[in-house]
């Protein structure tokens, strides 16, 4: 198979994009900023791009230097924690899934309130950034 240049592969891609009525424009970098619950991921340097096409318009984040953090606290007042119970069976499952101690996997059960998923996953976030 013959090697293509990046140039020529962008305007091949262009051409069969334009045909099936999409326009592509990449806007250029900027830090975008991504909150998901209790998870605020940033990026830096990330180069964005705009999708246009008969089903509307689209933005892709393209690469960057992420930045993992806490998103703020909500300021609205919100109701004090209840007491969560955690079986013996849930802490074992979450300390297996993330790898962890007991004890850290009952302490991020009772920060979830209760949530399989949601501790087994802020265990692993947690791992990963340490």
């Amino acid at each position: 198979m013959r090697k293509v240049s990046p140039r020529a592969l962008r305007r091949m891609q262009e051409r069969l994009l334009s045909s099936a009525g999409i326009e592509v424009n990449e806007l250029g970098e900027a830090t975008v900023t991504i909150e998901l619950g209790d998870r605020k991921i940033t990026l830096r340097r990330a180069t964005v791009v705009q999708v246009e096409g008969p089903m509307g318009r689209m933005y892709q984040i393209v690469g960057g230097e992420e930045v993992v953090g806490e998103a703020e606290a909500p300021r609205e007042t919100e109701e004090p924690a209840q007491a969560v119970e955690v079986s013996e069976e849930d802490v074992a499952l979450v300390a297996a899934q993330a790898n962890v101690t007991e004890e850290e996997a009952r302490r991020a059960l009772i920060e979830a309130g209760g949530d399989l998923a949601k501790a087994i996953l802020s265990l692993r976030s947690r791992g990963q950034r340490g």
